[in-house]
């Protein structure tokens, strides 16, 4: 350890601080989620259909403000994928097409594989590609 440094600032550097004002947003984002999700359990369609745009409004802006570090934006990214496909799932049963067949045995509630599958890929190039390659370097996971 270089003698300037103390392990108070060593711990600094080594750490991801999140400002008060994105985790209250983080919070106020699990909040929204929650009523959506009971919304869609209780079938209170109106609720949850309108807690998808503050959801997934407040993932996205979760995901562009932690951009800088790539564990993070790839996570977000990932959740806010996860909520589109989340909210379609639900939309497709509040709205009575999610047992329509599509093509053969699957149906338009399938269709929220796309989303899911996508949010998995960029989990996959993250942890398979460039994790491995950025091994090195500083990063939040």
């Amino acid at each position: 350890m270089d003698t300037a440094q103390t392990p108070d600032t060593t711990k600094a550097e080594n750490s991801y601080v999140i400002p008060l004002g994105y985790r209250k947003m983080e919070n106020l984002h699990i909040v929204f989620w929650l009523f959506k999700d009971v919304a869609w359990c209780m079938v209170w369609r109106p609720l949850g259909i309108a807690m998808i745009v503050p959801t997934l409004v407040i993932s996205i802006i979760i995901a562009w403000r932690t951009r800088q570090y790539m564990s993070e934006l790839c996570h977000n990214l990932a959740i806010s994928i996860w909520i589109t496909a989340n909210s379609y799932w639900m939309v497709s049963e509040f709205l009575g097409f999610d047992h329509y067949e599509l093509i053969g045995d699957l149906t338009f509630k399938h269709l929220a594989l796309i989303p899911f599958t996508i949010g998995i890929l960029i989990l996959g190039f993250y942890y398979l590609y460039w994790k491995p390659r950025h091994r090195n370097e500083l990063e939040t996971m």
